[in-house]
């Protein structure tokens, strides 16, 4: 049990299908994934998660299965108040009928998130990727959403990429990039300047050190301490199945301490962008 109270910003729900990723056999790696809100509400409680935010399972190439979870996602919302929800949706044009039914629930009670990634194709800065991107920020714009935006060193999701989404819409849509960059590459560029100049710009842009390599939280914390902007944009997220959620709490509670920092980065951040 954790010894105060945690707020947990991004961990998922749902199974995926064995696939066989990088040629390999068909293999089932997040072995930790929940197939029931019984079972992600079990996981709270031994974990001592006050409240978490909720998001369908993502990985295998095939979009149409993430899909069919947000049904299951807004489930666990309506199961317990401690529980807040992402809507997963898609940047592929190819997606676009899938995405008006998700962004149909944009405004049902629970929702905070709206959940987009290019590992499973689409780039930030594709022309033929802006129409639905366009529709996901003006739904998160529309009902007052967060978007979080998956994150990862090299290709679609390189922070390089991404980051343009934080230039075309954060001016008035908050940006969660999920992971830090997800490399020592992006968590370099993002912590030595580009994090604190986007916020110094006025962007509403956040981030979370699930993923993150073993110097980047210590080093993110210094700097936010150092500038003294920031501590209002990081959030601790276990990423569970796919991280680790004694280490990532371990992580996070060994870089920010047990001041005030570590009160708004394990609980009062979440409050503020995910509360009622």
């Amino acid at each position: 049990m954790s010894p105060r109270l945690v707020n947990d910003a991004h961990r998922h729900i749902g199974i995926m299908p064995e696939y066989p990723f990088y040629g390999g056999p068909p293999v089932h790696p997040d072995i930790s994934a929940r197939a029931t809100v019984a079972e992600l509400i079990a996981d709270l409680d031994r974990e001592g998660t006050e409240r978490a935010l909720v998001i369908p399972n993502y990985g295998v190439p095939d979009p149409t299965v993430s899909f069919s979870l947000n049904e299951l996602a807004l489930e666990a919302a309506a199961a317990d108040d401690r529980i807040r929800c992402g809507i997963w949706t898609s940047p592929r044009p190819q997606d676009a009928e899938l995405n008006d039914k998700a962004l149909a629930l944009a405004g049902e009670a629970g929702v905070k998130v709206l959940k987009t990634s290019f590992l499973l194709g689409g780039r930030a800065d594709d022309p033929e990727c802006i129409v639905q991107l366009d529709r996901i920020f003006g739904a998160a714009r529309e009902h007052g959403l967060v978007v979080h935006v998956h994150t990862s060193p090299g290709g679609n999701s390189d922070i390089d990429v991404v980051g343009t989404l934080v230039d075309r819409y954060a001016d008035d849509v908050k940006i969660h990039l999920v992971h830090l960059g997800g490399g020592v590459s992006a968590h370099i560029k993002l912590i030595g300047h580009q994090f604190f100049d986007w916020i110094e710009a006025g962007k509403q842009v956040y981030t979370d050190t699930s993923w993150a390599v073993g110097f980047a939280p210590r080093w993110l914390v210094n700097e936010i301490e150092k500038r003294g902007i920031g501590q209002d944009h990081l959030l601790y997220a276990s990423d569970e199945p796919w991280g680790d959620q004694a280490g990532e709490l371990a992580r996070m509670t060994a870089a920010a301490g047990d001041g005030e920092l570590a009160n708004l980065f394990l609980r009062d951040n979440f409050a503020t962008l995910y509360g009622d």
